[in-house]
């Protein structure tokens, strides 16, 4: 070691040395010793990427060769075109009108009650009904101050109390509802509150539960006072009439018959004075004829009645109006109809959708709103989808458990939104369709209350099935007749075109009747061609 490296020592210069050969005489290199250097020193790289590029090109070179089963399909041929067939089919046909619906109970309206004539707070003391009842004809709507209000069916509102003796449209409504509860309240094309009436106000509040109202002990002690009127004038009127009959009598035989004999008497002595006496007897016993004959006449003659006649009259006038007083006290005594304690309303029965009192308050507005009873369901369709339907046409309502039967229950031109212009179904397009659903149980109604439904309308169909093919298996001919492309063998090179009639069409389909009546259930024909 130490040998070598004191040969290394002698041979080599020190770095002196070197420096200053290599300023003197830098060594000279051969370009290729160069890229010798550069391949050696960097051999992995180098080797890298000839693989790379070996890998490249053979990529390259296989993907000329390699094609895809979508680019071989592409580069292929196209196959050669054949017929498109369907079978013909026997089916029903039906066209329908589809719509959807709202569910609701109709007609809300809000209810207020009249309450003007109370002479206190109108307090609600009872009877208030639940959510979902149902007021009918003489159902009590509410207790207010521990009287009914009874309803009844009727759009006129109240306005006042009805008694005896009152007439108007109300009487005559009143009737009518009434009459609606079973009860008689007379001829129902007068409009006359008449006792009869006020016996079915009795009847009506019996029928309800309550005492019918009366006018109370004043009305009672009026009646007692006017009935001891009617018997004094009564009095008075025959005490007149006697003293009348008095003065109006006949003379009594008595007074004829002496009368009689005083005239017969001076007669005689007239006829003796003739005979016998001188002229001024004779003339003093006509006289005295003369004289009788008058006295007789007299006690006779019918006396004067003035006086008793008018005595007569004025007794029956006072008799007249103490009758009147009394009629008028016993009218007062019947049973009347207060304008507080009866509800009229429109369409019954109504379901009660909302309450807005409660026992013990004081009302101060509407007491509940109220709606038709009955759910219908509310669709809305174009002027050509109303124009296909019909009042009383069935229907098919889509409820959550199943398809419910309808019927139409009225079809009317769409009303303006408010505030919006006035528009004609013409201009709208639109018409309010009404469905009335058959018996729903309380679950159904439950369940598609406030909810929206399919419904469904049959509008044409088949009757039974019919030979049917697809639309657009149709052709027309020359002269415009309606034609269809059949197949008659299996192999279907060759086709024969058949007239037909065509029928309903309808979800794609059409009824078709071969002319020559060539074609079945089955048979092959064209679409599309």
């Amino acid at each position: 070691m130490s040998r070598l490296f004191g040969r290394r020592a002698a041979t080599e210069p020190d770095a002196t040395e070197v420096m200053d050969l290599d300023a003197v005489a830098p060594p000279t290199r051969s370009r290729s010793q160069g890229w010798r250097r550069l391949f050696a020193g960097n051999r992995v790289i180098w080797v890298m990427a000839t693989v790379a590029i070996v890998a490249l090109v053979a990529g390259l070179g296989l993907g000329q060769l390699i094609v895809s089963p979508g680019q071989a399909a592409a580069d292929a041929d196209a196959p050669a075109g054949g017929l498109i067939t369907v079978p013909i089919e026997n089916r029903q046909l039906a066209n329908d009108v589809t719509m959807r619906g709202d569910a609701t109970y109709a007609d809300s309206v809000e209810v207020s009650i009249e309450t003007g004539e109370l002479a206190g707070a109108p307090i609600v003391t009872g009877q208030v009904p639940e959510v979902a009842a149902i007021f009918d004809t003489a159902s009590i709507a509410l207790e207010v101050t521990g009287r009914p209000v009874i309803v009844l069916p009727g759009d006129l509102p109240v306005y006042r109390t009805l008694r005896v003796g009152v007439s108007g449209p109300d009487v005559l409504q009143f009737k009518q509802g009434l009459n609606a509860a079973g009860i008689d309240a007379g001829a129902l094309d007068s409009d006359v509150f008449d006792a009869q009436t006020a016996s079915a106000v009795t009847a009506l509040y019996a029928k309800v539960g309550y005492p019918a109202p009366t006018g109370g002990t004043d009305v009672t002690t009026a009646v007692s006072g006017a009935e001891a009127g009617v018997t004094s004038a009564q009095a008075s009127v025959d005490s007149a009439n006697g003293a009348l009959t008095t003065v109006q009598g006949t003379a009594s035989n008595v007074d004829v018959v002496e009368q009689g004999n005083l005239v017969r008497s001076a007669e005689r002595a007239l006829a003796l004075a003739r005979t016998e006496g001188t002229p001024n007897e004779i003339a003093d016993a006509e006289e005295s004829v003369t004289l009788a004959v008058a006295r007789q006449a007299q006690a006779l003659a019918p006396r004067d009645a003035s006086a008793e006649i008018a005595a007569v009259t004025a007794a029956k006038a006072e008799l007249t109006r103490a009758n009147e007083t009394l009629s008028d006290a016993r009218d007062g005594a019947l049973a009347y109809l207060p304008a507080g304690e009866v509800l009229y309303l429109p369409g019954l029965p109504r379901r009660v959708d909302e309450i807005s009192v409660k026992r013990g308050s004081s009302i101060t507005g509407p007491v509940m709103r109220v709606s038709g009873a009955t759910l219908v369901i509310s669709g809305s369709a174009t002027a050509s989808d109303a124009a296909l339907l019909e009042v009383g046409a069935p229907a098919v309502l889509a409820m959550p458990d199943g398809d419910q039967p309808a019927t139409i229950s009225s079809i009317l031109p769409t009303e303006p939104a408010s505030g919006a212009a006035s528009s004609s179904a013409a201009t709208s397009g639109r018409f309010t369709v009404l469905f009335a659903p058959d018996a729903l149980t309380d679950e159904q109604i439950q369940a598609v209350q406030g909810s929206n439904v399919r419904v469904r309308i049959p509008v044409s169909s088949t009757e039974g099935d019919v030979l049917a093919v697809p639309l657009a298996a149709l052709t027309a001919g020359p002269g415009g007749e309606s034609r269809v492309e059949f197949v008659p063998g299996d192999d279907g090179a060759e086709t024969v075109l058949v007239e037909v009639t065509t029928g309903l069409a309808a979800e794609g389909f059409v009824e078709i009747t071969a002319v020559d009546g060539s074609l079945g259930v089955g048979d092959l024909v064209v679409v599309g061609r």
